[in-house]
């Protein structure tokens, strides 16, 4: 076992830009002065959003959804093993983790699409109530997975949130991913800022 590479860097770099994509979006939801703050931090979440869904079909293996997202009985018996502190080992996300994934992604894009709506003064107040409840579910989804990587963290004996700046984390060779696709990483901020021009126009 040793420190092999993971996580590629669309992953990483979407997973850091809608963290502070939805970070900011928080903080200005009910500020006029900041709005166009707002749009454009909303405008980042959705970006990432929908450009992690093709990634979950053709990014590197860890990216991929059939690599993360499993049935109801491997997300309980992976809790199971949490619960009795002896979790079993993952080399991307754990089944837990992986629907967590799933649920940030589907919040992110449907909050997003609710906040163009509104900006482009569409559905009135009943769409911004949608778009503020979208936002609470996205951000207690939020603090579950915070919990999830605290304590796997702990009980893994690795720094997850580590891992996912640098992209590596304990494994054995053959599990490594050839390549961090730095390419695609640009291919990435295009997309997000192609997404926050089409909002704001």
């Amino acid at each position: 076992m040793k420190k092999i590479l993971v996580w590629d860097w669309p992953v990483r770099l979407g997973h850091w830009l809608m963290v502070g994509g939805f970070c900011i979006a928080w903080l200005t939801g009910d500020s006029e002065t900041f709005r166009l703050v707002h749009v454009a931090a909303g405008a980042t979440v959705l970006g990432v959003a929908t450009f992690r869904l093709p990634w979950g079909f053709i990014g590197t293996r860890y990216a991929r959804f059939v690599d993360f997202v499993r049935g109801p009985t491997a997300v309980k018996d992976y809790l199971g093993s949490l619960l009795k502190l002896e979790p079993t080992p993952h080399v991307g996300h754990n089944p837990a983790g992986g629907w967590a994934i799933v649920l940030l992604l589907g919040l992110g894009i449907l909050t997003g699409f609710a906040g163009w709506a509104i900006y482009n003064d569409i559905g009135g107040h009943t769409l911004e109530e949608l778009h503020e409840g979208l936002a609470a579910a996205m951000l207690t989804v939020v603090f579950v997975h915070l919990a999830g990587v605290l304590s796997g963290s702990l009980l893994h004996g690795e720094n997850l949130v580590r891992a996912m700046l640098t992209g590596r984390k304990q494994g054995s060779v053959e599990s490594a991913i050839p390549s961090a696709r730095p390419l695609a990483a640009v291919l990435l901020l295009a997309w997000v800022a192609a997404a926050g021009w089409f909002i704001a126009s």
